[in-house]
């Protein structure tokens, strides 16, 4: 915006909330999950190939859209029998099969522009793997809300998931801090105390 021309001091980021969060949860029922629409753009092509590397653990996929047939013959083809589609689910049922996740994978290879998965991941208490792109590598802290990885890259997928597969405890650690940065950032509260603040800001100029 700056480059086109519009002033800087008069551009303000404000994050998306959530009103009425979910409990966070540090237990897990042993899957890591995606949750988002299938489609091209959002990396999924490099999610399965990631998979390959990643035998044993189950990988929920909540969602539906036009690249699913395309899924779902590239599983059979590598024999992926841990990889689930489960379909389309209610906002509420999602939140709970997030709860109930090791963590979130994120492998859009698009520039989001602030994706909802990561705020519902961070109120859930959840880690999330995401691409090192656009709003996703502002919004993960890598090391502290969960891991970056390069975009489109299946293997730097793969060795990331592996590591957050092998260190659980500080899985759940990143989990903690996520909620800590949900509450500090994106609660329908601190989204109300921002919004003011810019109009404040406005109505000083």
């Amino acid at each position: 915006m700056i480059e086109g021309g519009l002033p800087g001091q008069k551009i303000v980021v404000k994050p998306n909330s959530l009103s009425h969060p979910p409990q966070p949860s540090i237990e897990h029922d042993g899957f890591v999950l995606f949750l988002g629409r299938l489609d091209a753009v959002k990396g999924l092509r490099t999610l399965l190939d990631a998979w390959q590397g990643i035998r044993g653990t189950p990988l929920k996929i909540i969602g539906d859209g036009p690249l699913r047939a395309e899924l779902e013959e590239k599983k059979r083809e590598y024999g992926l029998s841990e990889v689930e589609f489960v379909g389309q689910l209610p906002f509420e049922i999602c939140m709970e099969w997030l709860r109930h996740a090791r963590f979130l994978v994120m492998p859009s290879i698009w520039f989001e522009m602030f994706p909802l998965t990561i705020r519902e991941a961070f109120a859930c208490g959840k880690a999330v793997l995401a691409s090192k792109l656009g709003s996703m590598a502002e919004l993960v802290t890598d090391g502290k809300t969960g891991l970056l990885f390069n975009p489109g890259d299946s293997q730097d997928l793969a060795k990331k998931a592996r590591w957050m597969l092998e260190n659980e405890e500080k899985v759940i650690e990143m989990g903690k801090n996520a909620r800590a940065e949900f509450e500090a950032k994106y609660t329908a509260e601190r989204n109300y105390e921002i919004l003011m603040g810019i109009y404040q800001k406005v109505m000083e100029l």
